[in-house]
């Protein structure tokens, strides 16, 4: 019997998603398994070429940086050019920006291209999500991102570890496997993704629905879901900054700190389907509000601990924050952002993360030398409580819900919808939002 819950469970979970969504969401995975790069480009730098650890610290903030510019730019390409074309042309420079990066041999080589390669793999991120809310029916939309969300934490879960070997055997292996990989995945796009950006009328442009950047920095609500975006990371970068700088200052080795931190990725790995199940149709609001606090609290009681089970335990506190945070705060993204300037809106939401993944090694730094660890633990407490209360204060300023309109009869032609002049009132996490005939697919997609 348990059995055949789970298989009916998953048969439900993985049904009713379009064909596109599953080859994308393959490009996803195939990416994310040849992830080499982020994972030994420290040691590659240090061990293997002899710079100092300042050094490699800098080209880690450079290729950081990269993400960061390209987070706004390939929002933009994604609705200025479409999906897919963005998808190629950052796939195909990431491939050659990460094999050129294996050959470099000065230092000030390394650091530029080493932001060439941050530029070209981030560029990717808005496009994918852009294209996965166009070709996504509203209600599923949590779900898919979800399994999106999974297949980047189970790529990343081997690719780590097969990186560690690669690395035994040569750097410069890989370097080329990422690339080859990065490669694959930009032909799955070429072979079996259509171009998905909706198709904006000639009236609609006339009449000034077009959505720039500036359409984005002005609306307040959504640059309210940027800035406790921004805060929600900070906190979960501790993961990785904060919290190995503190076991080691507490006498814990690399090996303690891998194995503490592993569970983050088994937990995803193994609950992130499952929970998404439960969470699927629920409040958004509580959602957000609790995720944030219980992020915030997980990483809060990392003081407490002092032994590796005891850390263990804290990564799963925040690990379950993260799975649910995660999900739920893309469909939040994707519900407050026309239907034209997805990309752009993406763009901006990925930057909350880019610019945390900088802010977050110095203020751990910082904090940790001249206050101890603790204090830091304290900080990451009070911001996760202070993004819930943010997120609880912001929602319930939101449109009240709306259920899921029943369908129209498909031989009655209805009427073109009204000019929208502002962001759609925004349901319930699963509602159908109702979208204009202007969500067509271009003409040539399947």
């Amino acid at each position: 019997m348990p059995v055949a819950v789970l298989r009916r469970a998953a048969r439900e979970t993985l049904s009713g998603l379009p064909r596109e969504f599953w080859w994308l969401w393959t490009s996803t995975l195939v990416n994310r398994l040849g992830a080499f790069v982020a994972t030994f480009m420290a040691l590659y730098l240090t061990l293997d070429r002899g710079y100092s650890a300042s050094y490699a610290g800098l080209v880690a903030s450079l290729h950081g940086l990269g993400g960061v510019v390209s987070s706004l730019g390939g929002g933009v390409m994604a609705d200025r050019l479409g999906r897919r074309p963005t998808l190629l042309v950052a796939q195909t420079s990431t491939a050659a920006s990460v094999a050129l990066l294996g050959f470099m041999e000065d230092p000030v080589a390394i650091a530029g291209v080493a932001f060439l390669v941050g530029m070209a793999s981030n560029a990717s991120r808005p496009a994918v999500q852009a294209m996965m809310a166009d070709i996504v029916r509203p209600e599923d939309r949590v779900r898919a991102f979800s399994l999106n969300y999974w297949a980047i934490n189970l790529g990343f879960a081997v690719s780590s570890t097969a990186a560690g070997f690669i690395a035994e055997v040569s750097y410069r292996a890989g370097f080329l496997l990422e690339a080859g990989m990065t490669l694959v995945c930009a032909v799955v796009v070429f072979l079996k993704l259509p171009e998905s950006r909706p198709v904006q009328s000639e009236k609609s442009v006339r009449e000034g629905d077009a959505v720039g950047l500036g359409t984005v920095l002005r609306d307040g609500r959504f640059m309210s879901v940027v800035g406790l975006s921004f805060l929600v990371a900070l906190v979960f970068q501790q993961g990785a900054v904060g919290l190995p700088v503190a076991m080691g200052a507490a006498g814990f080795s690399a090996a303690d700190y891998g194995m503490a931190i592993a569970v983050n990725g088994v937990l995803i790995v193994a609950l992130q389907i499952p929970v998404t199940r439960f969470i699927e149709h629920r409040d958004a609001r509580r959602l957000l509000v609790i995720s944030s606090v219980l992020a915030g609290y997980g990483f809060g009681l990392t003081a407490f601990a002092g032994s590796v089970g005891v850390f263990a335990l804290t990564v799963c506190v925040w690990t379950l924050a993260e799975i649910v945070n995660a999900p739920t705060q893309t469909g939040l993204v994707v519900r407050l952002s026309p239907v034209h300037g997805r990309g752009r809106y993406q763009g901006t939401y990925t930057l909350s993360w880019a610019v945390a993944s900088l802010v977050a090694p110095v203020m751990s730094g910082l904090v940790i030398d001249r206050f101890g660890a603790e204090w830091l633990w304290g900080m990451c407490a009070v911001v996760g409580t202070a993004a819930g209360v943010g997120y609880g204060v912001l929602m319930r300023r939101l449109p009240d819900e709306t259920p899921t309109p029943a369908p129209a009869p498909a031989a009655t032609p209805t009427a073109a919808p009204a000019k929208a002049t502002s962001v759609p009132a925004m349901p319930e996490v699963g509602a159908a939002i109702p979208e204009s005939d202007a969500v067509k697919p271009e003409v040539g997609a399947a």
